[in-house]
């Protein structure tokens, strides 16, 4: 059995191993040592208290069948009233065990979940996996089911293969003890075989375990392709539902359908594999089960026959071989699982390297520093992908406080990219951006995020929604055209991510830039979702609540330029894009045209609350 575990261990890749030895079993080592120590403790303590009670029991059916078969009733009295107090400690060890082991599992299962959630979500690693995943890794699934299938059976694994070891050692010795030697005729000679039942035993087991690792060696490889299967089903469930406003206005359906339909086809396909495989594994352990309980009555009959042996040591040689044969076909009884596991672990050591991966690749990093200067300054900065293809090449720019710079081309010119790069999020590329020393920085792509919760949580969003007052609140939702929304303010049943429209949540963003007055505003298609009039109000509301702002905002419409400053035109080249305008706006006609668009802002009204479904 050992042997054959460890040739399972060794068809791992090393990721897998280094996985579970540099972060598993950190959590022996962590700040919760202490308790993930006790507990272990306490769990090997049950498992010798187990194993004394199994001892226990098979002396005692020697004992018990030893009084019948001498009619002994007195005797037979107190092996009942042995019997239950035996199993009164067995089940209380075992609630005890139960207890041990789940909580242990579960505390495990915390700290691991917790160790990779802080690396996937640090240094922004889930934002680089996400836009260089080609592999649909699908971090979600791996972090949440699959850690739960890595975690919970090893400790499941390390109790049973300890009690089976020890097991095994104990029975064993019994069975050469009670079981005695046996001579056979064998040539005209007699040959004199001592504890030959032990011997039996553990032959037969084996052969057992050897054919159950044969037959079931497939299984590894197909719960793995049948797990991979699982996950790619749900990513494109969860795809479709991310997607289902796009998908039923171009009316894709139907070829939705047939892509679901076809991963599932595939992932049937899969899961019937492993059912052939595991039929195949289940008539030989159904055949063992009927043939392993005989055969020690077999093996015990000829010296009970001849006197040598009492029926309760009969009895006591059966029950011994059975727990032996349970011992040591631990591995046998526990293959599936084990290939279950070994493919989910594998999976959250894939997710591990991936994380790691990203610390160590070759391309080089952007370098992002702060200075005592108010200005933002690109310096001889080169974004690129994470395949090392040029995306934008050798820009050089310095933008003052309170300009409003405009990033135009055409699509796939990398406009998005390098706002994502100001903004820290693209790290690959080289050159340096400068930022002043404390600068607040705000995000606003063209589909803000809403969190979970109240209305004010999604306000205050990322900042603690407690600080944010009534008055503020219903003021800035006044401000930014949410007026009618101000009696929810504080409902917790509403999924505000699912019934905001696309024009509701960015004025929702708006609304966040409003109360957080950040000193560099970052927007990408941020008012896409808008109307012109509502785009118009909401930007020159922005600029004039925040003068000394540096804005960058990508945009297509006309009107845009004529609310910014300077206008930034990159072009698409085959060696990278390239800025091949700057417009800089005279700041005293930009003077005016602020002070025009103010005096339009007091003379227009807000405008009336639509029904919802109306609403931009």
């Amino acid at each position: 059995m050992t042997a054959l575990s460890g040739t399972l261990v060794e068809e791992q890749p090393a990721s897998t191993r280094r996985w579970f030895l540099d972060h598993a079993l950190g959590f022996w080592k962590s700040e919760q040592k202490s308790a993930a120590w006790l507990l272990t403790a306490g769990a090997l303590a049950l498992v010798f208290a187990n194993l004394a009670v199994n001892i226990g029991i098979n002396a005692w059916n020697r004992w018990f069948f030893d009084a019948l078969e001498r009619k002994d009733a007195s005797t037979l009295f107190l092996a009942v009233v042995l019997i239950v107090g035996l199993i009164a400690a067995g089940a209380a060890f075992a609630v005890a065990m139960v207890r041990c082991r789940m909580t242990l599992q579960v505390r495990w299962r915390q700290w691991l979940t917790g160790d990779l959630l802080a690396r996937w979500l640090s240094d922004q690693r889930y934002y680089r996996l996400a836009v260089s995943d080609e592999e649909q890794m699908n971090p979600e699934y791996r972090i949440a089911e699959d850690m739960r299938l890595a975690s919970e059976p090893v400790v499941e694994f390390a109790i049973g293969f300890l009690n089976a070891t020890l097991a095994a050692i104990a029975f064993v010795g019994i069975l050469f003890w009670v079981g005695g030697s046996i001579s056979i005729p064998l040539g005209g000679a007699t040959v004199w075989v001592p504890g030959y039942i032990a011997i039996a035993a553990v032959v037969y087991a084996g052969a057992v375990t050897a054919f159950t690792y044969f037959i079931g060696k497939p299984l590894v490889d197909r719960v793995a392709s049948k797990n991979e299967g699982e996950a790619q089903f749900r990513y494109e469930l969860t795809r479709v539902r991310e997607n289902s406003e796009s998908i039923a206005l171009i009316k894709g359906a139907d070829d939705e359908r047939k892509q679901l339909n076809e991963t599932f086809g595939e992932l049937v396909n899969r899961w019937l594999a492993v059912i052939r495989q595991h039929g195949h594994l289940t008539w030989m352990i159904n055949s063992n089960s009927f043939f392993s309980p005989i055969l020690p009555v077999l093996l015990a009959a000829p010296k009970y026959f001849a006197g040598e042996i009492t029926l309760g040591a009969v009895m006591q040689i059966a029950t011994a071989f059975t727990a032996v044969l349970t011992a040591l076909n631990w591995f046998g009884d526990n293959f599936i699982r084990l290939a279950e596991w070994n493919a989910s672990a594998k999976r959250v050591a894939e997710l591990n390297e991936a994380l790691e991966e990203m610390d160590a690749e070759s391309v080089s990093e952007i370098v992002i520093e702060n200075t005592s200067s108010d200005a933002i300054q690109l310096t001889d900065l080169s974004i690129v992908h994470r395949d090392g293809r040029v995306v934008i090449d050798d820009v050089d720019i310095k933008v003052e406080p309170g300009e409003r710079v405009l990033l135009g081309g055409e699509s796939g010119s990398g406009k998005s990219t390098l706002i994502r790069a100001i903004a820290g999020l693209w790290p690959w590329g080289e050159g340096r951006i400068l930022l002043p020393a404390g600068a607040k920085l705000a995000f606003v792509p063209q589909r803000p995020y809403i969190p979970l919760g109240t209305l004010r949580e999604a306000l205050a969003y990322p900042a603690d929604s407690q600080h944010l007052s009534d008055e503020r609140a219903l003021a800035v939702l006044k401000d930014v055209g949410l007026g009618y929304l101000s009696s929810k303010l504080d409902e917790e049943d509403e999924r505000w991510d699912q019934t905001l429209s696309g024009g509701e949540r960015q004025r929702v963003a708006f609304a966040r830039l409003l109360l957080g007055e950040p000193n560099v505003v970052i927007m990408d298609e941020a008012t896409a979702a808008l109307d012109i009039d509502s785009e118009f109000r909401l930007l020159t509301q922005l600029f004039e609540r925040l003068p000394k702002a540096t804005i960058f905002s990508v945009g297509h419409r006309p009107g845009l330029q004529e609310l910014h400053s300077r206008l930034l035109t990159l072009q698409r080249k085959p060696s990278g894009g390239r800025i091949v305008q700057t417009k800089i706006r005279d700041r005293d006609a930009w003077k005016k045209l602020r002070g025009a668009a103010v005096r339009i802002l007091k003379l227009k009204r807000p405008p009336e609350a639509k029904p919802r479904g109306e609403q931009n």
